[in-house]
């Protein structure tokens, strides 16, 4: 306790967050913020982000490994359309993000898709703009209320990476 209110720690995004973050030149905590709200599971009472995790037509399919992930992943494929499926940490779209995989379990390689979903990021946000619009811009860039409920959840998953005494001073401004 800290003058009568609770302060609450930072959580320090996982190396492969860091590095894939460095490389696109947008904040770790950003693109985990993001991660833990598209494929965050429950795990030993603490939520994470999930590699082997699909979206199908709006459900929520999780794997217990890469190669049960591409199984779903190509049966997904075969009955419904890929703009329909979204794929692995960043719920990577293989519709709309078809020109940045060669293959679609290509998707479920943590480390490829921690890339392509910090490029998309990093292409959605505008110089000295709150990094809460191109979160936004993320699940739809069209913007609207879709994109404002999900700046609002992602929102609070940032608070709980950056600590919410950092979160309004930090994201007011381009995030460190």
């Amino acid at each position: 306790m800290l003058a009568g209110t609770a302060v609450r720690a930072q959580e320090v995004p996982p190396p492969a967050y860091q590095l894939a973050a460095q490389r696109a030149g947008i904040p770790s905590t950003v693109l985990y913020a993001v991660a833990l709200q598209e494929s965050g599971a429950a795990l030993n009472g603490r939520l994470i982000p999930w590699p082997w995790s699909l979206n199908v037509a709006g459900a929520t399919r999780r794997y217990g490994s890469r190669a049960e992930a591409c199984a779903g992943l190509q049966q997904a494929l075969r009955s419904v359309p890929p703009t329909r499926v979204d794929a692995g940490l960043g719920q990577i779209n293989l519709g709309h993000q078809r020109q940045r995989y060669r293959r679609p379990c290509d998707l479920l390689d943590p480390y490829r898709n921690l890339a392509i979903a910090a490029e998309i990021l990093r292409e959605q946000h505008t110089p000295g703009e709150d990094w809460l619009l191109a979160i936004g811009r993320y699940h739809r860039p069209a913007g609207g209320a879709p994109a404002a409920r999900y700046r609002r959840s992602v929102g609070q998953h940032l608070a709980r990476v950056l600590g919410e005494s950092r979160l309004d001073a930090t994201v007011r401004r381009s995030l460190p």
